[in-house]
């Protein structure tokens, strides 16, 4: 009797302890489902541009975008170098483009040419000059993304104009007086080079840095639009609204 009463307590003591084992594992799976994962978490982090793809991504992939951003060195490098030296003969030397093609041209059909008839004399081969020729598909593909993009710019330019929206308005306004200013001090080679310059320093110091940019850019445009809306309170909302915008609501 006494063993039998033992066995029961042996047996309700170890279920008293599967049972706390079985709530331990539920409380701590139930902890593990409160917490937020890791990619929800990412997720919620602000970026710049309101971009949820890597920078690569954003610049299009491919090879553009790893020249922009210096995953092959010797080819960013040899395309900042040849920029530079472009600027550098017509900008600083004032050289023209046209003189330049022509002095080019001149001094390679000279060494191709000295070096076919020395070739008979010395018993060597002659050089081998390849047939170069444009492809048609590569052609037609940039000038059908170009006839699409001057498309949609005209697009917008007319949805613009139409006074539909006046924030855009605005906004394009601002950037073309912008854009005037800088034209005002150097000319269109320069810009170019700039533009350049920077497609190949600001991507990869971002990709590098976006975790420490991303917090102040998010400051930034909490302040724009916090400014923004005191200036839509204050004047754009005090502007008569155009006929379209009119229609529009009724």
């Amino acid at each position: 009797m006494a063993e039998h009463e033992e066995k029961k307590h042996e047996e309700s003591l170890m279920d008293r302890i599967a049972e706390k084992i079985q709530g331990h594992d539920s409380s701590s799976s139930d902890s593990d489902n409160d917490k937020p994962s890791e990619s929800s978490i990412k997720a919620k982090v602000f970026r710049l541009f309101g971009r949820e793809k890597p920078v690569h991504h954003v610049l299009g992939g491919g090879k553009p975008a790893d020249i922009f951003l210096w995953r092959n060195k010797k080819i960013s490098a040899g395309a900042l170098g040849v920029a530079t030296v472009i600027w550098i003969l017509f900008e600083m030397l004032e050289y023209h483009l046209l003189t330049l093609v022509c002095h080019l041209s001149i001094l390679a059909l000279a060494l191709l040419f000295l070096w076919s008839n020395a070739a008979t004399f010395i018993n060597k081969s002659p050089p081998r000059i390849p047939e170069v020729q444009i492809p048609k598909d590569p052609v037609m593909e940039f000038a059908q993304a170009l006839r699409f993009e001057i498309n949609r710019a005209f697009a917008v330019l007319r949805d613009i104009a139409s006074g539909r929206d006046l924030k855009k308005f605005l906004s394009v306004i601002a950037g073309l007086w912008v854009l005037s200013i800088v034209g005002s001090w150097c000319n269109f080679l320069t810009l170019f080079y700039i533009v350049f310059v920077l497609l190949h320093t600001v991507p990869v110091l971002y990709e590098k840095y976006e975790d420490k940019v991303d917090p102040f850019a998010e400051k930034a445009m909490h302040e724009i639009k916090k400014q923004y809306a005191v200036f839509d309170a204050k004047v754009l909302s005090k502007i008569p609204k155009g006929p379209l915008k009119e229609k529009k609501k009724d």
